[in-house]
């Protein structure tokens, strides 16, 4: 069985913002972000270098770590610039104005 935990509001997220949010028990904030209606959940925490995402820029779907400028699709994880890494995301359940 997944684990699901309340991470923030709906009212939280603004479109096309990288939002991040500390979760008890998880070491880096989560990701939040909302582009074309749709939600995204991913660690804030950059998979080449422990350089934190959460401090990059989003550009529709991708989001590019400001450390070594490396380029992640929200939708699929897959890395621009290297097919080794794979930018890990969560599941998204809202629970009426929860995520």
């Amino acid at each position: 069985m997944a684990l699901r935990v309340k991470v923030c509001h709906l009212s939280d997220v603004v479109d096309d913002q990288i939002r991040a949010f500390q979760v008890n028990g998880v070491t880096w904030p989560v990701i939040v972000t909302r582009v074309d209606g749709e939600l995204f959940a991913c660690p804030g925490v950059c998979p080449h270098e422990d350089v934190a995402l959460y401090n990059g820029d989003l550009v529709g779907t991708t989001i590019r770590c400001p450390g070594h400028s490396y380029d992640f699709d929200l939708r699929t994880g897959a890395c621009k610039h290297d097919r080794d890494l794979e930018l890990r995301r969560y599941p998204v359940t809202v629970v009426g104005d929860e995520i």
